[in-house]
């Protein structure tokens, strides 16, 4: 089992920056793509970024070129660095860890994230 501890929540206007922090613990070995998703009320979860162990990243349109994501495997942490946010961004934010031996996937508590205009 691995748990997922996520912080980093607020309340941040239009055009600021927020960062979001996520600890692993448990089974840490198993873990390998680790990833953030949002969901805001009436839509369905997205991917907002993920990242591999051997730190390549991928984004949604959505968010390309403001969030960024990066992970310390030493201190097994994943951060989502989100600047220039929007209001659209305003969602609950979820850590996610793949199990790379068995594709399960972990997820952490989501943190609140609101963006006023």
């Amino acid at each position: 089992q691995v748990r997922l501890v996520a912080s980093g929540r607020g309340l941040v206007q239009a055009g600021g920056s927020l960062r979001l922090s996520c600890a692993a613990s448990g089974r840490i070995f198993r873990v390998g793509l680790m990833a953030w998703y949002r969901k805001a009320p009436g839509k369905q979860r997205e991917l907002v970024a993920r990242i591999t162990t051997g730190v390549i990243t991928n984004y949604p349109d959505s968010v390309k070129g403001r969030f960024t994501i990066a992970r310390d495997n030493a201190k097994n942490t994943v951060a989502l660095q989100m600047n220039s946010l929007k209001p659209e961004d305003t969602a609950v934010y979820y850590c996610n860890a793949q199990d790379h031996l068995n594709g399960a996937d972990y997820w952490g508590r989501g943190t609140q994230v609101t963006i006023s205009s």
